[in-house]
C-alpha cells in the first residue's frame, strides 16, 4: 500500500494501545467490554484502519526482512556471510528457544491474528459499503490464513508435537492460557485453506485495485497459498497433492493474467524481474511492498558489509560454492543470483567488478542489487538510513514462477508428467526441456530458481527428507589470496562443517521460550 496508508496503520495501533486493555498476544486476551473499544468499530474509516494494521509487521525486520530468514540461512544455500554467534548457533540448529533473532517471528504472527479476528468479528455488524466490507474481511481472512501458513509448517507437525494453537474471532476471548495445540498440524492446514477459500470469495482481483491499494491481498494471492499449502499438506496425505494442482490452475486462470515475466531475452528477463521494474507485474503473486521509506530490509542485509564504503550494507547471508555450482553452465539466473570475484556490476553509477574483503564465502547475492546500481540512489532508490536499509523493490514472498513449480512437483508425486509447468520455468532461464522430468529435476529447479529467496530451501529439504543427508556435508566456499583483488587466485575452502540434523525433532523450530511460559503449551520436543 502506498504511504497514505501508513499515517492510518500508525493511528489504528494508537486506537488499539490506548484503549484495549489486553495485550495483542493470543496468549493474554481479555474480553473485550470499554465503551471506547466498541465505539471504534462505526465507520469505513474505522473498518479500514483496522485492516492496515494487519499489514504492519510484513515490513518489520524480525519477519519479512531477516526474522524467517534466519531459518532458511540453514539450509545449504548460504552461510550467515559474518561472525556471529546467534546466528551461527540458528544455523547449526543449536538453540534454546531465547534466540532474540528467532523470538520475534511467532508472538507478531499472532499479533496479527488477533488483528484479524478482531476484524472479523466486528465489521460483518457494520452497516458500511458492501463491497468495501467484502473486501475488508478478504483481507481479515487472507491475513490470518498467511500468519498461520508460516506458524505452522515453521513449528507444528503431524507427530509428537502437534499444531500451533488455533484462535479465531470465536474463541478469542477465551480466558488467558487455555489454548491448546491441535493434535496434528493437519488442523491448522484445514483452517488456513478454509480461511484462504473465503479470501479468494471475497476479494477482488489486483488487476481490479487502484494503485493506491496495490499491496492489499487479492484473490490471486488466496488461491496461490491454497495451492501451497496443499503442497505441504501433501507430506502427510498425498491426496493433496491433486489439490494443489487444482488450485494452481485456478491462479493461472483467474482472470488476472499471471504469468512468467518472459519477452524471450533469457539474459534480460531475470534481471529485470528482480528489480523494482517490475514489483506489481503478472509474476509477482504476493510480496513486502516497499519503499525508499520502509520495506524489507533484505537488500541492504545482503549486501557487501559496510557497502564498499557507500552504503552500510549488513553482509549477510552469502551463497556457498555449492548453490553456484548447482547452477547449469549455461543458465541465464547464475550471475543474476550470485556474484563472484571478478564479476561486472553497477554500483552508484559506477561500473566494478565484485571482490569482497567481507565475505565468508567470496560470494554474494545478486538478486537485490539492481537498485543500487544507480548514480546518487539514496533517496529515490534506496533508504538513506543505512540502519534500516530498504530499497523500492519489492522482496518476493510467492512468485508466478513457484505456482508453476508447485504444480509440477504435485504431478510428479502423483505419478503424472509435470513437464510442461517445470519446462516454462526452464525457458525463461535460456535453457532446453527436461523430458519425463523426475523429482530430482524438480528440487534442482527450485533451487536455482528460488535462492536467496523467501521460498524457503530449507523446508523444502525438510518435507522432502533429504536435509540430514544434505547438512552431514560441509560447505565450501571461494577463499581469495587477495579479497581486495577481484582477480586474486582462490581455494575452496570449508566454511561452514558438517552439521548432525535429527529429523526425529529438528524438523520443526523451537517455539520461543516466553511464548511457552506465558501460554501454558507444550515445547516441541527435544529443543
Amino acid at each position: 500500500m502506498k504511504n497514505k496508508y501508513i499515517k492510518l496503520i500508525a493511528l489504528f495501533l494508537g486506537v488499539q494501545t490506548g484503549v484495549v486493555s489486553c495485550s495483542d498476544d493470543f496468549t493474554d486476551l481479555d474480553p473485550q467490554g470499554s465503551t471506547s473499544y466498541e465505539n471504534f468499530w462505526k465507520t469505513e474509516q474505522d473498518a479500514t484502519e483496522a485492516t492496515n494494521s494487519l499489514y504492519f509487521y510484513m515490513k518489520d525486520e524480525d519477519m519479512f526482512s531477516r526474522g524467517f530468514f534466519w531459518y532458511i540461512n540453514a539450509s545449504d544455500d548460504m552461510v550467515t556471510g559474518r561472525l556471529n554467534a546467534t546466528a551461527d548457533n540458528i544455523k547449526s540448529f543449536n538453540l534454546t528457544g531465547d534466540e532474540g533473532y528467532t523470538y520475534w517471528m511467532y508472538p507478531q504472527s499472532y499479533k496479527i491474528i488477533r488483528r484479524a479476528n478482531d476484524v472479523l468479528k466486528n465489521v460483518p455488524e457494520m452497516d458500511i459499503n458492501g463491497e468495501l466490507k467484502n473486501r475488508i474481511l478478504g483481507e481479515a481472512y487472507f491475513m490470518r490464513a498467511f500468519h498461520y501458513f508460516w506458524l505452522a509448517h515453521t513449528y507444528g507437525d503431524d507427530g509428537q508435537n502437534g499444531g500451533v494453537p488455533i484462535v479465531t474471532e470465536e474463541n478469542m476471548d477465551d480466558e488467558a492460557g487455555s489454548y491448546q495445540r491441535p493434535a496434528s498440524v493437519v488442523e491448522n492446514y484445514q483452517q488456513i485453506v478454509d480461511d484462504l477459500k473465503k479470501a479468494a470469495a471475497l476479494l477482488p482481483l489486483f488487476t481490479e485495485y487502484a494503485e493506491g491499494d496495490y499491496g492489499r491481498a487479492h484473490k490471486d494471492a488466496a488461491l496461490a497459498y491454497i495451492a501451497k499449502t496443499y503442497l505441504y499438506w501433501a507430506q502427510y496425505d498425498a491426496s493433496k497433492y491433486a489439490d494443489a494442482v487444482t488450485y494452481c490452475d485456478a491462479v493461472t486462470n483467474s482472470g488476472s493474467g499471471r504469468a512468467l515475466i518472459d519477452t524471450g531475452h533469457p539474459e534480460e528477463d531475470f534481471r529485470l524481474l528482480h528489480s523494482h521494474l517490475n514489483n506489481w507485474t503478472s509474476e509477482y503473486i504476493w510480496s513486502v511492498d516497499s519503499g525508499v521509506e520502509g520495506g524489507s530490509k533484505l537488500p541492504g542485509v545482503m549486501l557487501e558489509n559496510k557497502g564498499w564504503g557507500l552504503y552500510n550494507g549488513w553482509g549477510y547471508y552469502t551463497p556457498t560454492e555449492s548453490l553456484y555450482e548447482e547452477f547449469e553452465e549455461n543458465d541465464q539466473r547464475r550471475e543474476v543470483t550470485i556474484l563472484k570475484f571478478g564479476d561486472e556490476f553497477q554500483f552508484f553509477g559506477e561500473n566494478r567488478r565484485y571482490q569482497s574483503e567481507n565475505s565468508l564465502s567470496g560470494f554474494q547475492f545478486n538478486k537485490y542489487m539492481y537498485e543500487y546500481r544507480f548514480e546518487n540512489p539514496i533517496g529515490t532508490y534506496i533508504n538513506s538510513n543505512g540502519n534500516d536499509p530498504s530499497t523500492i523493490y519489492n522482496v518476493p514472498i510467492l512468485r508466478y514462477a513457484e505456482i508453476l513449480l508447485i504444480k509440477a512437483e504435485a504431478l510428479i508425486m502423483q505419478g503424472k508428467n509435470g513437464d510442461a509447468p517445470l519446462n516454462m520455468v526452464r525457458k525463461r532461464a535460456g535453457l532446453g526441456p527436461v523430458v519425463n522430468a523426475t523429482m530430482e529435476d524438480l528440487k534442482h529447479e527450485r533451487r536455482v530458481e528460488f535462492a536467496g529467496e523467501f521460498a524457503n530451501r530449507h523446508y523444502d529439504l525438510v518435507r522432502w527428507g533429504d536435509a540430514a543427508e544434505v547438512y552431514s556435508k560441509p560447505l565450501y566456499g571461494r577463499i581469495h589470496t587477495d579479497r581486495s583483488d577481484p582477480d586474486s587466485a582462490y581455494t575452496l575452502e570449508v566454511v561452514w562443517p558438517a552439521r548432525s540434523f535429527d529429523p526425529a525433532y529438528m524438523h520443526v523450530w523451537p517455539i520461543p521460550n516466553e511464548a511457552i511460559i506465558s501460554s501454558g503449551i507444550e515445547q516441541n520436543t527435544g529443543w
